[in-house]
């Protein structure tokens, strides 16, 4: 039976007040996408909540899961905006949503194990290195008060410094000293305490606010074809695709049941596609498991995925309030660049983790040569014609990543090598989100 058959939850206040907690300690990383890429933040709350319940109809109810705002593709929308626009962008983020779609039949049709052999740590993990080194320049512009691009500047650099790092460290304090629910919202905290310093210090501009409807329609964006953002974005989907498979497996120790049999990977993973293309299609950034959310449920010990209903049915409702939306674009850019220094640091950290964790030897002149271009060719411009497209950056890295594993000798030696470990343990968590 469904986790939905028990009404303490689905039809209730306790319900209502548990989803509405749930969303908060997903609020700050899911708005922070659309505010650090130029996309709107009240239809990325509006495709937050609808992701979530579609994901939800497709497994049936039965994981208690929230989707939101991924980070993985920041560098990708903030590249595709300026080169393509945003509907140009769109197309290739629904183009991703798709990729995840694929991999779920092709994980229903010959298991688990061909997704393991095609997207090994020894790919996944510098890929996510180069996610969050290039992301490195666009966190530190930020920090100091200038446009991600480095561009203009926007707030005096000794002032911005000021606000960013003291928004870094209490992000950081918080991480590492908060208990409870405080632990699990170290951006929000962040931000909130960077936003009060920037009071204090008359840097925040209310005009936009003021002039804002209290209920508004979200202003949403239809994509537009574009095969230069799908050659682009669709490579960089590989290391959220195998995120998701460490999320499904955190989620089911939690609550002690194993997701990766009922509803099946193949099926959480059709959710979490479809829920990336539909709010693609809207104008939303591309939705991933969140891992404070994962948190909280293991905090609260509330398992029923009911709750996560309510979280999504609050987003989609805050997704109307106008002054929402104009309220957060009100943030400053320093407030914003000193927690993106922290997250997107770790980022990178995650990847150097996954190698680490998967116990591969780098110095193994097949593991080097791999990490090693995977690695340069992501951070350090290269760029491969295609006709009159180009494959680069993340893009490029992810396929040169999968090409090598599959073309290089000795695979079958490290395949045999990574099962032999699987077997001795759990495969980790990559936190994306």
């Amino acid at each position: 039976m469904s986790h939905f058959s028990t009404p303490e939850y689905r039809f209730s206040a306790k319900g209502a007040v548990l989803g509405a907690q749930m969303l908060f300690v997903a609020f700050g990383a899911l708005v922070l996408v659309p505010l650090l890429t130029g996309l709107n933040p009240n239809v990325a709350l509006f495709t937050a909540g609808v992701g979530t319940l579609l994901f939800q109809v497709i497994t049936r109810g039965k994981v208690p899961v929230f989707l939101a705002s991924s980070f993985a593709f920041i560098a990708p929308i903030i590249y595709g905006t300026q080169t393509w626009g945003v509907p140009g962008t769109l197309c290739g983020l629904a183009a991703a949503g798709v990729l995840y779609v694929i991999i779920s039949f092709v994980v229903r049709i010959g298991g688990v194990e061909i997704l393991k052999r095609v997207l090994p740590p020894v790919v996944t993990g510098p890929v996510i290195m180069v996610i969050g080194l290039i992301l490195a320049p666009v966190a530190v512009n930020m920090a100091l008060g200038k446009t991600g691009d480095g561009a203009k500047a926007l707030y005096p650099q000794n002032l911005a410094l000021v606000i960013s790092l003291f928004s870094l460290a209490v992000t950081i304090g918080v991480s590492l000293l908060g208990r409870g629910w405080l632990k699990l919202v170290p951006i929000l905290v962040g931000i909130g305490s960077g936003y009060g310093l920037s009071l204090i210090l008359g840097l925040v501009d209310f005009a936009e606010l003021k002039a804002a409807p209290w209920i508004a329609v979200p202003e949403f964006v239809m994509p537009a074809w574009n095969l230069e953002a799908i050659l682009y974005i669709v490579p960089i989907a590989i290391a959220p695709a195998i995120e998701h498979f460490g999320d499904v497996l955190a989620i089911g120790g939690i609550t002690g049941r194993d997701y990766l049999k009922d509803p099946g990977i193949k099926n959480t993973m059709l959710g979490d596609g479809l829920a990336t293309s539909l709010a693609a299609f809207l104008g939303g950034p591309p939705n991933t498991t969140y891992s404070e959310v994962t948190g909280a449920v293991a905090l609260t010990r509330a398992f029923n995925p009911a709750i996560m209903t309510w979280a999504a049915i609050v987003a989609v409702a805050l997704a109307f309030v106008g002054k929402l939306g104009a309220f957060l674009l009100t943030i400053p850019t320093p407030v914003m660049g000193g927690i993106m220094v922290l997250l997107f640091g770790a980022i990178m950290v995650v990847g150097i983790n996954t190698l680490v964790r998967a116990g591969h030897d780098l110095m193994n002149p097949r593991n080097l040569t791999i990490v090693a271009l995977i690695v340069i060719f992501g951070t350090g411009g290269m760029a491969l014609p295609l006709g009159s497209f180009k494959l680069a950056g993340i893009g490029l890295a992810g396929v040169l990543g999968v090409v090598l594993n599959l073309v290089l000798p000795g695979r079958k030696e490290a395949d045999a090598a990574l099962c032999d470990r699987d077997a001795q343990k759990q495969p980790e968590r990559v936190l994306m989100d």
